[in-house]
């Protein structure tokens, strides 16, 4: 059985072609999940809004509680971490991450850096010890990603409201949304990634409904791709 964590960061509560001013991301993960619970009628979905209802930001009584040894913590430094255990068993239970983030001015929203934060844990997502060389994942010194133990993938699914942002495109310079969430989610250990984007969406019209049609299509085309990889190996590669 395959588990899902399904994560979607933007403010807009609606799906786009369904709502009115519905969010375009919403509409792929919703896709994604959709497509995969036709194949996988009993994969496991995690579902968390931090579009809704975005994590704590990182605090000085967050620190403090993160960086105080487990013995010596007090009662009300794991409550300020209970949100953020919380998030890190999801990730950490989740075989493949269905993450909705848009672009806000060339980067993810702040709740989706806020979840970020949360997750990148010292001692439960990633180490450091002066004894670890560079992992494939991670090529920095000393780090090792604790979420290497099995492979897990992540699928950004994303809306911009111009265009030319992806790898090859005039404006990837710019693109500060898949870099980072991409260097961030290997540097724990989710060593598959993947990345879908709908574009043109302050022109509109025919330009976004088929960036709209060809971002879906992609989905259609990645859930087929995961599903029967996991079905004939159990071990999901990167597309």
């Amino acid at each position: 059985m395959t588990r899902l964590l399904h994560l979607d960061a933007s403010p807009r509560p609606g799906r786009a072609g369904s709502h009115d001013h519905g969010s375009h991301t919403r509409r792929l993960t919703h896709h994604f999940v959709s497509r995969w619970r036709a194949l996988e009628p009993d994969a496991e979905i995690v579902y968390r809004d931090i579009g809704a209802t975005p994590p704590q930001l990182t605090s000085v009584e967050w620190i403090e509680a993160e960086f105080t040894p487990a013995e010596q913590k007090t009662e009300s430094m794991r409550a300020v971490l209970a949100e953020s255990n919380a998030l890190v068993d999801e990730v950490v239970g989740a075989d493949i991450l269905v993450l909705g983030v848009p672009m806000y001015n060339f980067g993810p929203t702040a709740a989706f850096k806020a979840w970020i934060d949360n997750i990148v844990r010292i001692g439960r997502t990633v180490d450091f010890d002066l004894q670890y060389g560079a992992h494939p994942y991670v090529p920095l010194e000393h780090y090792v990603p604790l979420l290497a133990d099995r492979p897990r993938h992540a699928v950004l699914l994303s809306s911009r409201g111009g265009f030319g942002f992806d790898q090859q495109g005039p404006l990837a310079a710019f693109n500060h949304m898949e870099p980072s969430a991409r260097t961030a989610l290997q540097f724990i250990g989710i060593g598959g990634f993947h990345d879908i984007a709908i574009e043109h969406q302050e022109v509109g019209g025919e330009a976004l409904a088929t960036s709209t049609e060809s971002a879906l299509a992609r989905v259609d085309r990645l859930v087929e791709h995961l599903h029967a990889e996991m079905t004939t190996t159990g071990v999901p590669q990167t597309a």
